[in-house]
């Protein structure tokens, strides 16, 4: 499954596709890494950015890994590239089968850069019981500013999962969301916080679980929370 139709963009398209594709495909590596995956499940996409250095580029075009291959097996060469209508522009695989998913997303939330979908354990595990993360961890204000929500039961297969996505983050501050019946969907500027995101909606979620055994975990005041987000989204680190 072979398209052309990247060569009809400018070489400063192509050079920030090939930039893109480079991105994507180490990222992907991370989710193994973090033990957010098994087997091919799973997907990282990243928004197509051009220098604006060089002109005007394409708000169009998304990178994200072909269906159904393993993450030994992702360079480069071997991600796609689709237009926000989930078609394939460039590549000689099928797209993942998320792609509708994240091609949504792009195009319903300017902001956003880049798109992470996992079956993480226990982030899933929250998302088949239907109930969101409760925010009862300091570092779970700071990244997510509250809950992660629960999204709607969607079908995989056309934009279903996007607009769960959309409708349920659109008015949060969590860039990550459970899809009901299904795992956790994270957002970022970039596809590197996304799995930033993803790493972290893990970690809380196993976490809140383990304090759950031991007894109901204590909330945090929601001035509390506030506070703490503000300071990590525009303080925390090195500006």
């Amino acid at each position: 499954m072979t398209t052309q139709a990247l060569s009809t963009y400018p070489e400063a398209v192509r050079d920030a596709v090939a930039r893109t594709r480079d991105v994507v495909a180490a990222l992907h590596a991370e989710l193994p890494r973090w033990g957010l995956v098994v087997w091919t499940a799973g997907n990282v996409s990243q928004r197509v950015v051009v220098d604006p250095a060089a002109g005007p580029g394409p708000d169009d075009l998304l990178v994200i890994k072909p269906s159904g291959v393993t993450y030994d097996d992702l360079t480069p060469a071997a991600m796609v590239v689709c237009d926000l209508d989930g078609t394939l522009v460039d590549g000689d695989r099928s797209p993942s089968s998320d792609t509708a998913a994240h091609a949504y997303v792009y195009q319903h939330m300017p902001h956003v850069g880049g798109v992470v979908h996992t079956h993480s354990t226990y982030a899933t595990a929250w998302a088949a019981r239907g109930e969101e993360v409760p925010c009862v961890l300091t570092m779970m204000a700071d990244e997510f500013g509250g809950p992660i929500p629960i999204g709607p039961f969607a079908l995989i297969g056309d934009d279903s999962i996007g607009r769960g996505i959309v409708e349920t983050l659109r008015d949060s501050r969590s860039p990550a969301v459970l899809m009901r019946n299904h795992g956790p969907f994270t957002i970022g500027k970039d596809a590197k916080a996304a799995v930033k995101a993803a790493v972290m909606a893990e970690e809380v979620a196993r976490t809140i679980h383990i304090a759950r055994q031991l007894g109901e975990p204590v909330p945090i005041a929601s001035s509390d929370v506030d506070s703490l987000y503000a300071r990590y989204q525009n303080v925390y680190g090195q500006g």
